[in-house]
């Protein structure tokens, strides 16, 4: 809606005021995909929307431990600001938060009105605008992952999983979770209209998985950026900790980022699923197929957006169900792409290359990217996997650490070339900084294993 609309803005103020509403929390993803904000007293809307609100750019640049990273446009420009607006069509109340709802924020490069370099959910729009001139409008449905921790005073973390009872694997109920918390969860999230369909304890104790509905892939983005900064706050609110860390115990498995994605063809009056063919091989559409065939391509590079910390790439392995191999197969989990069985309008890809520590606007503008690289080529992928997978003479390896990713991610210039020079020279730079920092510290393993002996 536009800033300026104020009978517009009026209308949404006598609505969240009827309803007990005196404060808007405007929230926005940054590069990783941690949600920054600013909450806004009532009355102040329409100056919100007018105006924008101020943020330091470099928020884009700021680690999670709060250094400000060195990126072009950052500090060495003197910390300029972005403006960001309250998208208004997003509003919704917070059911766990009396007297505030939330909405998204849209981010414009203060100087010049533009959309920020960094701003990753202009990202997308970019990307997407690419496929609608392909005459493709992207479908994505999310699935995450997630660890709920509980304090632990005097444990090395000072957290440890809740609860930590192991074999209730893909069930529902207090034998798996004995605090009610994925019902909890459940039900708050649907009340905030994220698309919330079903939800599991999922493998490995304190593990849950909840998925959401398939949509169009910006909408899609967005709930998955909610639903992440929801389930996180819920579990603050009972003093509890949510993560989506890719890896965060040695004894258990990672927590994935799965993504279904289809594509519709833009044309409104005659909209099918241009992935679905009964007459193509394997039941595809030569635009699936060159789909899969692009993501394989680009596959190195793309890990860098799917994979992105340093811990990412300790959820690989064999065994893991976590690919690290550059394949796919049709109803096949140790893929890398995973054809699921359905056809028709079900007809669809599954990447589960993702971790759930994933910027959602960034996994899904590299997957999205990467399948319209493959249309564009019109490449055909390989044959797919026969039986269960993890071979290295029957694949190529992904990059298996943070650096290698990063440089292929570099190197893969059709694909950065999509994403643009400027967000990818602002998160290479971004990325190699947390390598750098990482690769300085002494981590307690290495105390343990030479301080002793040596």
């Amino acid at each position: 809606m536009s800033a300026q609309d104020t009978p517009d803005i009026r209308r949404h103020m006598e609505r969240l005021a009827a309803e007990g509403i005196d404060v808007v929390r405007v929230i926005y993803p940054d590069l990783i995909g941690t949600d920054r904000a600013r909450d806004v007293l009532l009355d102040h809307l329409p100056s919100a929307c007018a105006h924008g609100l101020a943020f330091c750019k470099a928020v884009y640049h700021t680690s999670p431990q709060g250094d400000v990273v060195p990126v072009a446009g950052g500090l060495d420009a003197g910390l300029p600001d972005i403006t960001v607006r309250p998208d208004l069509d997003t509003l919704v109340s917070l059911p766990w938060e009396p007297g505030v709802a939330c909405c998204l924020g849209e981010v414009t490069d203060a100087a010049t009105g533009k959309p920020a370099a960094e701003s990753p959910r202009d990202l997308l729009r970019s990307v997407l605008a690419r496929c609608a001139e392909q005459g493709l409008r992207p479908v994505v449905g999310p699935e995450l992952e997630y660890f709920l921790l509980e304090p632990a005073p005097g444990t090395a973390t000072g957290w440890r999983r809740a609860p930590e009872a192991t074999g209730a694997v893909y069930t529902a109920g207090l034998r798996a979770d004995p605090g009610n918390h994925l019902l909890r969860t459940l039900r708050h999230l649907r009340d905030l209209d994220l698309g919330v369909i079903t939800g599991n304890h999922e493998f490995d104790g304190g593990q849950y998985e909840i998925n959401l509905t398939h949509s169009d892939a910006l909408d899609a983005a967005d709930r998955a950026f909610r639903f992440k900064a929801a389930v996180k706050e819920l579990a603050r609110r009972e003093g509890n900790l949510a993560t989506f860390m890719a890896k965060p115990f040695g004894d258990a498995g990672g927590s994935g980022f799965h993504l279904h994605l289809s594509c519709e063809t833009a044309d409104a009056a005659d909209s099918r699923n241009a992935f679905d063919d009964p007459a193509g091989a394997y039941g595809l559409s030569a635009t699936a197929r060159h789909a899969v065939a692009g993501i394989l391509a680009h596959a190195p590079a793309l890990a860098a957006l799917a994979n992105p910390t340093v811990n990412s790439y300790k959820r690989f392995g064999p065994d893991t169900l976590a690919p690290w191999l550059i394949d796919w197969g049709l109803d096949n989990r140790s893929a890398m792409v995973r054809i699921p069985p359905e056809r028709g309008s079900g007809a669809r890809i599954e990447l589960r290359l993702g971790d759930a520590g994933a910027n959602p606007y960034l996994l899904i503008a590299g997957t999205i990217a990467a399948a319209l690289l493959g249309v564009q080529a019109g490449q055909e992928p390989p044959a797919p996997l026969e039986g269960y997978g993890y071979d290295t003479a029957r694949a190529s390896l992904l990059p298996m650490n943070l650096p290698a990713a990063l440089d292929a991610l570099e190197a893969d210039t059709a694909l950065t070339k999509v994403l643009g020079k400027d967000f990818t020279a602002s998160f290479l730079t971004y990325k190699r900084d947390e390598v750098e920092r990482f690769e300085r510290h002494v981590t307690d393993w290495e105390f343990t294993e030479y301080a002793y002996h040596l």
